[in-house]
Order: structure tokens, then C-alpha cells, then sequence
């Protein structure tokens, strides 16, 4: 039993290993093309002719800056399919694809129970009794703050239901969603 357990605590902690690898290549991307189009240290220096705004170089480390903090900006995405894939036995890619589509349809479904609740109004501003920071967009969807937390959530449960499913077997009637292309179908319905 220990042992088991032992075993499942090191797929968890292989399968985050994909989703951290991209981290110092963000976190590069963004710190360079920050740092040098920072308007403070350019004046400090004396680096407009180089750096200023409008320069090939500018735009270059915008470019850099702006690549970066895409990756931040999506880490539960990321982590989502990265436990997805890191967790799933075989038919790695299914649980991917399974994990992108649970992630929307989960976020989705918070923006629609936040604006049945009427923390998000109907002009998409977020009511004035609601925490600052509770509410955030995500994917472009306005969701709870959930973080990193909320991918790797989605990416162990989708990776649970693959594993589960992937071999499943239907009735003769519905025999086209059986097996793999069943996985997205009860990610979808649980998420």
C-alpha cells in the first residue's frame, strides 16, 4: 500500500516536470525584454538611440517581453495538460486534447454560475461586493482566481477519467464514441 501510494506521489511529481521546464525560458523572455524596454533605465542610461521607442531593437524585446508573459499568463493551461499527459497511461495525446476542453468548460461553467450569482453583472463588470482579486480572466473568461492550482486540478482529474475510459466499450448505437473519443465527452460532462 505504501509503496502504491509512493508510486502515484512520483507520476504527480514526473508530471509536473513538462510544465516547469518551460518556466526558465519564460521567465528569461520576459525578465530581458522587460529589462530593456523599461522607459527608467533607458533614460538612466542614456540609451534612447539604441533602445528608445520605435527602435528595431524595441520592438525586438517587446516581442521577447510580450512571449513571456503569454506563457505566465497561461501557467494553467500549461500545468493542466502537463499533468494530463504526465499522468495518463497510453493515448498520452487524448488526454491532452481532453484537458484543453475540460480547462474552457470548467471556466466557463464558473462565468455562468458568478453571473447567476450576480458577482459578474450584465456588462461583464465584476459587482462591487466581491473581493478584489477573487475574480480574474482566464483564457479570456472571466473565472474564480483559481491559479496553477485550478490546471493541475483539471489536468489530474481529466488524467483520472482517461485512464478510467479510454477503453471503454458502448452499445452498438453510439459504438462511434467509444474509447478514446469517449475521454473528452465525460471531461466535458464532469468539468
Amino acid at each position: 500500500m505504501k509503496d502504491q501510494i509512493f508510486g502515484v506521489l512520483q507520476r504527480v511529481g514526473r508530471s509536473f516536470m513538462l510544465p516547469i521546464a518551460v518556466l526558465p525560458v519564460a521567465g528569461l523572455l520576459l525578465g530581458i525584454g522587460s529589462s530593456f524596454t523599461n522607459a527608467t533605465m533607458i533614460d538612466t542610461y542614456g540609451l534612447q538611440a539604441i533602445l528608445g521607442e520605435g527602435t528595431i531593437l524595441n520592438m525586438f524585446l517587446t516581442v521577447l517581453s510580450k512571449a513571456g508573459s503569454a506563457l505566465f499568463d497561461n501557467l494553467p493551461m500549461i500545468f493542466a495538460v502537463g499533468c494530463a499527459i504526465g499522468m495518463a497511461k497510453k493515448e498520452k495525446e487524448v488526454a491532452a486534447l481532453s484537458a484543453v476542453i475540460a480547462y474552457f468548460t470548467m471556466n466557463a461553467a464558473v462565468n455562468a454560475m458568478l453571473v447567476n450569482s450576480g458577482q459578474i453583472l450584465d456588462d461583464g463588470s465584476i459587482a462591487d461586493f466581491v473581493l478584489q482579486g477573487t475574480i480574474t480572466s482566464s483564457v479570456g473568461i472571466q473565472t474564480l482566481q483559481m491559479g496553477v492550482f485550478g490546471g493541475i486540478i483539471v489536468g489530474l482529474g481529466v488524467a483520472a477519467l482517461h485512464n478510467r475510459f479510454y477503453t471503454i466499450e458502448l452499445p452498438n448505437a453510439l459504438a462511434f464514441f467509444s474509447g478514446i473519443r469517449f475521454v473528452p465527452i465525460i471531461s466535458t460532462v464532469v468539468y
